[in-house]
């Protein structure tokens, strides 16, 4: 009989956390990665944290080194660019005219750096931050010191730069949209917190900021001119300003898009042999009842192993809270909830937000929906026990740091049915 062949387009964690499941779970066919950059599957929280700052050096950003790829029969093709899919014959097309044909095929593609809209665009000292070639770049420009560097966006990438920048010894200014940084993600008054920080530790946050273009000099960056034609100065610019999932090839494939990849709950996509996973997943969530796109690390973690035991044929029905973390300056944060059901939800902060040492839930229609532990460690199993469960809270003992968290989630009902 012919040997069975799973294929994998996009070699990140997802990708390769399904291809470590595919073995372990027994599935003896072959297994192709392929991998559009010149890399061997790796995670990218490091690119804009542990490795842009100094603290970690390349080979930690790696989730495996290549002989553990060979030792299990994995083929990796590196700098290889899948060109597009037929669903009909199975067969995946490669540069050079070389195909693969698949039994599964497994997108993974993940999400590349939104671009900056305007003029200025391609000029040199002009940053985005998606790949390790980029934080690798970055790093050593930032690393010279002594620069003025701009950021335009306050989300988290532009937030995290900014203090790996500061660290190195460059003035950083920072021009967001919002009128707090991180408003979109966790709101007005936790993304007050973060404001504080960056003030304190020498950024310059100009907020309801917009800007018009990238100017330069004989094509290098020199500045960045806002909206009402005041140009603020720059040696370097770092864009971010978010991610746009990479669907081309499910688009022309005429799979289901929008707003990444359409899948269900295990993945599957609207043909039966082609599943996604990862950024550019828009997975169906069975708690939410609604599809869902997490572009951070631990759904990238989790997902392509379930997504791995899905393609076995396993029942798999994901359905994990979306969880990130953070590290800027000396604030360490975690972050576990449902972004639809925060909107509109009311904040609850238990301990010292001065201090920066807190726990911050959101509550909507009287429970838990998200909750987020700022420098407060060892406590986000239970903040996602409070989400998972049907807890319905007071807000004023949810507030009290004299009852034990433990104590509110006592006679809670299971949200999963």
């Amino acid at each position: 009989m012919r040997t069975p062949t799973f294929v994998v387009v996009g070699a990140g964690l997802a990708g390769a956390r399904a291809a470590e499941t595919f073995r372990s779970e027994g599935f003896t066919g072959r297994i192709v990665l392929v991998a559009g950059e010149n890399e061997y599957p790796y995670i990218r929280p490091p690119l804009s944290k542990g490795f842009l700052t100094g603290a970690e050096e390349r080979h930690a950003i790696y989730v495996h080194p290549a002989e553990w790829y060979n030792e299990r029969e994995i083929e990796v093709k590196r700098g290889c660019q899948a060109r597009a899919i037929a669903l009909d014959t199975h067969e995946l097309a490669l540069p050079d005219r070389e195909s693969l044909r698949y039994d599964k095929l497994l997108l993974a593609t993940g999400a590349s750096a939104r671009p900056f809209p305007g003029a200025g665009a391609d000029l040199d000292g002009v940053f985005r931050l998606r790949t390790a070639r980029d934080s690798e770049t970055l790093r050593t420009e930032l690393a010279r010191g002594d620069r003025h560097v701009v950021i335009v966006g306050a989300g988290w990438i532009g937030l995290e730069v900014a203090s790996a920048a500061r660290g190195y010894g460059n003035a950083v200014t920072v021009l967001g949209r919002e009128t707090v940084p991180l408003n979109t993600a966790i709101g007005d008054q936790a993304g007050a917190v973060f404001a504080q920080l960056h003030r304190e530790n020498g950024v310059e946050l100009r907020m309801e900021t917009l800007v018009a273009r990238l100017t330069g000099e004989n094509g290098v960056v020199t500045g960045v001119a806002l909206a009402g034609g005041e140009v603020v100065p720059a040696d370097v610019v770092v864009v971010g300003i978010g991610a746009v999932p990479n669907t081309e090839l499910a688009v022309s494939a005429g799979l289901a898009v929008d707003n990444g990849i359409v899948v269900d709950a295990a993945f599957r996509s609207i043909d039966p042999d082609v599943y996604a996973v990862g950024d550019v997943a828009s997975v169906f969530h069975p708690v939410l009842r609604q599809h869902l796109r997490v572009e951070h690390w631990d759904n990238a973690e989790r997902a392509g192993a379930a997504a791995g035991r899905s393609m076995l044929d396993q029942a798999v029905s994901y359905d994990q809270i979306p969880y990130f973390y953070t590290d800027q300056f000396d604030l360490g944060m975690e972050y576990s909830g449902y972004g639809p059901l925060a909107r509109d939800a009311v904040v609850v902060f238990r301990g010292d937000r001065a201090a920066r040492k807190f726990i911050a839930f959101w509550v909507a229609e009287g429970m838990v929906v998200a909750g987020m532990n700022v420098n407060v460690w060892d406590v986000n199993e239970t903040v996602q026990r409070f989400i998972s469960l049907r807890v319905r809270v007071d807000p004023a003992r949810l507030a009290d740091e004299r009852v034990a968290l433990d104590d509110l989630l006592v006679g809670a009902s299971e949200w999963r049915t």
